[in-house]
């Protein structure tokens, strides 16, 4: 696809993304329904962010639930043991995470490859043995109750998460088309070649971090408000891999990708319950045909499917 189609594609995949959001709720006939929309949309902000990070900048993270933890906590905290009102301890819990990710970032990002893996790996784990250990402030692994936000009912809150993560999104497909885009891309092909051009690796790869974080961090915010009680289960090992995996599945440098990944592999498991037992079977087995023979992800296959059958000859 040419350059000059890319943002016209971009266009069109965000336009299509507001309309099945905007008609999503006629198909949506209780609040069961409603909550996995909801969760599906708070996930998908995650992935949107860490897609920028690992699908354009090429650095990986297996810590991120980490920061989606301590956006959750941050707000929690101040909102309930500082009585703070919600509306200042939410955006306040995510600048507060950002901060601490450019922080963190400065050393961690100067590593590679499995060593990043590592170190990411080693600051997501810190964060959740704390969230579940300080339990004066925490709550410890019986987890706190979370002031509500100034919405309430599932049909308010799926239109402020789809609202955040069509601004997300938005935001997301802006930055990739425009010159950090371009510089995180030439990061990700080949760092030392775009060092020698004149990137500055260090700080385009930090603000793939920051925003990645601060996106995690505000996720976390939204879904501690809205479900009203968290535990230090959300900052875990295995939801940040869960993460990454729908950032995989769904299809690296991919902003819909990600998008559609935490929503197959967020309804996948409620779809597979009539298998009782045997759900994560069924489920592991999905993946891995998935990645067999889609292995670029769902979205990117799909797209190079659709444009070798446009220019197949009538």
């Amino acid at each position: 696809m040419s350059a000059a189609a890319q943002p016209s594609a971009s266009r069109r995949g965000f336009l299509a993304l507001a309309l099945i959001v905007a008609l999503l709720p006629l198909a949506l006939p209780n609040n069961y329904t409603y909550e996995i929309a909801i969760v599906v949309g708070l996930n998908a902000i995650v992935c949107v962010g860490l897609n920028l990070l690992i699908g354009y900048a090429g650095q990986i993270s297996l810590g991120h639930a980490g920061f989606f933890g301590l956006g959750a906590y941050g707000t929690a905290i101040l909102a309930a043991r500082y009585g703070w009102p919600p509306a200042l301890s939410l955006p306040v819990s995510v600048l507060a995470v950002a901060a601490l990710a450019w922080l963190v970032g400065r050393p961690v990002l100067r590593l590679k490859g499995h060593y990043l893996a590592m170190a990411t790996l080693g600051l997501g784990i810190i964060v959740s043995v704390v969230l579940a250990t300080e339990d004066r402030i925490t709550g410890g692994p019986d987890g706190m109750a979370v002031p509500p936000l100034w919405v309430t009912g599932e049909k308010s809150w799926y239109w402020i998460v789809a609202g955040t993560l069509l601004a997300v999104v938005w935001l997301a497909q802006n930055l990739i088309d425009s010159p950090r885009g371009r510089a995180w891309r030439a990061l990700h092909g080949a760092e030392i070649a775009a060092g020698a051009v004149g990137i500055d690796a260090a700080r385009h790869k930090l603000a793939a971090f920051v925003l990645s974080a601060a996106l995690a961090a505000l996720a976390g915010a939204l879904s501690a408000h809205y479900a009203g009680f968290i535990t230090p289960s959300r900052a875990s090992f295995l939801h940040s891999i869960e993460l990454v995996t729908m950032v995989v599945f769904g299809g690296m440098a991919s902003t819909l990708g990600a998008v559609l990944g935490a929503a197959v592999l967020t309804t996948l498991p409620q779809l597979l319950a009539v298998f009782k037992d045997y759900e994560l079977v069924a489920l592991g087995a999905l993946m891995m045909l998935t990645m067999i023979f889609m292995p670029r992800g769902l979205v990117p296959t799909l797209e190079k499917a659709l444009d070798a059958a446009r220019r197949k000859p009538r």
